[in-house]
């Protein structure tokens, strides 16, 4: 099943996602006519993963850790399918990584890996936009619109072993599968529970596989991850 939340003029409605429509208790919206896709999530924080698979650790120089190594992006990093991504003015290397995410459904702490299912509302996609040239500064990966996320939840299926890939401007480039993971979806998201509270609506992003890349005003991401579906963003103008 596919959950999404569509803004609309009278405010955001949440229901079952199918074929362009939502149907929520008050009637059913049409995706474009009614409103506009948002992030399937309204979370108090993303935890995002990084150097989560061996092809990446091997590119990038970095060593093999120990455990999850992971960061956090705020609320305001949020944006939807199809909506612009901006260039900050304080970058000229703005990156893109597809990453598989789960979104928490209850409020919980100290969850075994087993019991993850049981407290994952759905998965979905997301973008982890990064300023490279930054490296160190709070900035790199939190500023406004760097979490491009969506386009849905969808509740039934195995995050262990998906297929994914990633066009940037209709060029291939990233290609890969979930099994490759160091640390699969359930342990990243039980590890994460022991040392917060995971809240309804946080977001938990598993890493990027190899190739995250550089992106240029005007080009188009499309990152898809078979059985979930495609998120779509274009890069907007340098901010100067």
């Amino acid at each position: 099943m596919r959950l999404a939340r569509l803004a609309t003029p009278d405010g955001p409605v949440s229901g079952r996602y199918e074929n362009g429509t939502i149907e929520t208790p008050d009637g059913q919206y049409e995706v474009g006519r009614d409103g506009f896709l948002l992030p399937p999530a309204d979370p108090s924080a993303l935890y995002c993963v990084g150097r989560n698979y061996a092809e990446t650790l091997e590119q990038m120089a970095y060593e093999r850790p120990e455990e999850p190594d992971f960061f956090i992006k705020p609320p305001t990093a949020l944006l939807g399918h199809k909506q612009e991504i901006p260039y900050p003015a304080f970058t000229d290397e703005l990156t893109y990584a597809g990453e598989l995410a789960a979104v928490i459904d209850q409020r919980c702490r100290n969850v075994a890996s087993d019991d993850v299912p049981e407290i994952v509302r759905g998965y979905t996609i997301l973008n982890d936009v990064d300023a490279l040239d930054q490296q160190g500064r709070t900035a790199r990966k939190a500023f406004d619109g760097s979490a491009p996320l969506g386009p849905w939840l969808e509740t039934d299926v195995d995050p262990t072993s998906i297929d994914m890939w990633t066009d940037v401007t209709g060029e291939r480039r990233q290609d890969a599968n979930t099994e490759l993971m160091l640390f699969d979806p359930y342990e990243i998201v039980s590890y994460l529970s022991e040392r917060f509270t995971l809240r309804p609506g946080d977001v938990v992003a598993f890493g990027s596989p190899a190739n995250p890349g550089l992106l240029e005003p005007g080009d188009t991401v499309e990152i898809t991850y078979e059985g979930v579906g495609t998120l779509r963003n274009t890069v907007g103008s340098t901010e100067r």
